[in-house]
């Protein structure tokens, strides 16, 4: 008997973190470290734990992984800008397009954007925890919110 009800389904809500494959720990935290600000939660030569305020990025050591193609993650920022220019004074290359995307030492392709132009919102005591209680999201950004019923 084929039931037509769609079954339960649990809400995404977010992602609380990601794990990247990288070959030396603390080369990953010193490259990292260079253009962005984290809280190292806990390290050790296998594995790291850096946090963004409610979210955190897993270093896993495997020196064999291959360079990403399509696949990347996106990182959001008070100042792209800062970011770019940093990555250029550490000899980074930046990958042609209208995007800051580059890879890392290990092959992990990653997008820089900007936190107040996109729909991702962060809670204001999570932003005020992180000293980024001032930021204001564009009137685009909050059109796109607006849209899909957010705001």
């Amino acid at each position: 008997m084929n039931s037509t009800r769609e079954k339960k389904k649990a809400h995404a809500i977010g992602i609380n973190h990601i794990a990247l494959e990288v070959g030396d720990i603390d080369q990953a935290l010193e490259f990292y470290g260079a253009f962005l600000e984290f809280e190292i939660e806990s390290k050790n030569h296998k594995a790291a734990f850096i946090y963004f305020g409610d979210q955190f990025i897993n270093f896993a050591v495997n020196a064999s992984r291959e360079p990403d193609r399509l696949r990347h993650f996106g990182i959001a920022v008070d100042d792209k800008e800062l970011v770019r220019e940093t990555l250029i004074e550490m000899g980074v290359e930046i990958s042609p397009g209208k995007f800051l995307d580059f890879h890392d030492p290990w092959g992990n392709q990653v997008e820089i954007t900007t936190y107040t132009k996109i729909q991702f919102t962060k809670a204001d005591a999570v932003l005020k925890g992180m000293g980024l209680g001032h930021l204001e999201k564009t009137p685009d950004a909050i059109d796109e919110l607006r849209r899909k019923g957010f705001v």
